[in-house]
């Protein structure tokens, strides 16, 4: 086998991927610490179709230098807000018809992958801080905790291969 070269890979210029249909999914980030964690969830996002991202809290922005270095400028092409709050901002989404979904360890918790999205619905997955997870007030307004089942000595995962995994599973799950 041959590795393909980056002009054979079928890309979408920033004007298609705009036009293209994503899945109704919104990445919620709640107060991640690190720059290069958020570039990381753009990357995957645009990788995926997914619809946006909320930046929320202390979450960085674009611009800056670190996200840039791992999004490789897909936050020109993924849609973005910033919300200051956010409890704030999964209360918009639910009003506005999303099934919010937070990504924890908690009683009660679904397995990712025991999770079946219902047809038609719009998702927004929060995803929580490095240290502290999903705040707990907003474990509290979500609709279902999903759970990724670990098994090892370590019970956590880095945010971005969080995002990377919940974000294929809900693609595979909602488009393919």
């Amino acid at each position: 086998m041959r590795k393909l070269l980056n002009e054979e890979l079928p890309r979408l210029s920033v004007e298609e991927f705009k036009e293209e249909t994503k899945i109704p999914l919104v990445i919620v980030l709640d107060n991640v610490r690190s720059h290069l964690n958020v570039g990381s969830v753009f990357r995957t996002a645009d990788g995926f179709l997914i619809e946006a991202i909320y930046l929320c809290g202390i979450t960085g922005q674009p611009p800056h230098r670190d996200i840039h270095k791992t999004a490789l400028g897909a936050t020109e092409t993924v849609a973005w807000q910033y919300h200051e709050n956010t409890l704030a901002a999964v209360e918009k989404l639910k009003a506005e018809g999303y099934i919010v979904l937070a990504i924890e360890q908690a009683e009660n918790a679904t397995f990712l992958h025991e999770f079946e999205p219902e047809a038609g619905a719009k998702y927004a997955v929060v995803l929580g801080n490095e240290v502290d997870g999903v705040a707990q007030e907003v474990v509290n307004t979500a609709d279902k905790v999903i759970e990724i089942p670990q098994f090892g000595m370590k019970h956590s995962l880095n945010i971005a291969v969080t995002a990377g995994i919940v974000i294929w599973d809900m693609f595979k799950k909602m488009r393919l």
